[in-house]
């Protein structure tokens, strides 16, 4: 579950957040909550984190903050994630120590290779189908999970324009979840959205 500046400006998010992740405890353990806001200030971040922190470990879910790896060590969050504009993986796990998660988003085999040398803990590959959030950006399909899951040996979350329906897809070609962001808070049902992509799952198993 991923958000942006405008879900997190959501006038009911955090409802919506703490029934996704109550929604998100039929899979304990695997689910994780990716706070992300590239353009909310840091005091905001901070306090959503705080809140969103009791919930998500009373449902087993890992909160993660994107690139604000201040703000994960403020609140005691399980880790945090880079994008291309963040700190080195190495820096990241120095600050962050070896226990909480790091993740690293990837766009190519390459980019998966160098990522998969630091100290990283899964990878997140993208953008694989067409998504509002970046339109005209080229995607790459079942193809590009299958093609990084060849070259590195690490957990790989498949994100960008991932359905229900297209969760199958990614699994079946290397990935070990998947990443989603309008799929969930556009749905008129985030928890049903969040319960259906957890039975499109499930049945890969």
């Amino acid at each position: 579950m991923v958000t942006d500046d405008e879900i997190l400006a959501r006038p009911d998010f955090e409802t919506q957040a703490r029934d996704v992740c109550e929604a998100s405890a039929l899979d304990v353990g695997h689910m994780a909550f990716h706070l992300r806001g590239p353009r909310t200030v840091g005091r905001r971040l901070t306090q959503l984190a705080r809140i969103l922190h009791e919930p998500a470990a009373t449902w087993g879910v890992r909160l993660l903050l994107n690139d604000r790896l201040d703000v994960a060590l403020a609140v005691g969050a399980a880790g945090a994630h880079l994008g291309a504009g963040s700190l080195p993986p190495d820096q990241a796990r120095r600050l962050l120590g070896p226990r909480r998660l790091l993740g690293v988003s990837v766009h190519s085999p390459n980019e998966a290779v160098r990522a998969a040398e630091s100290r990283v803990d899964y990878l997140f590959v993208g953008t694989l189908f067409e998504t509002p959030s970046h339109p005209g950006v080229t995607v790459g399909g079942a193809r590009l999970m299958s093609s990084v899951a060849s070259r590195v040996d690490l957990p790989l979350v498949g994100i960008g324009g991932v359905t229900p329906e297209r969760a199958t897809q990614v699994v079946a070609s290397g990935g070990y979840g998947v990443a989603v962001m309008r799929g969930i808070w556009d749905a008129p049902s985030p928890p049903d959205a969040v319960r259906a992509y957890l039975d499109a799952l499930e049945r890969m198993i």
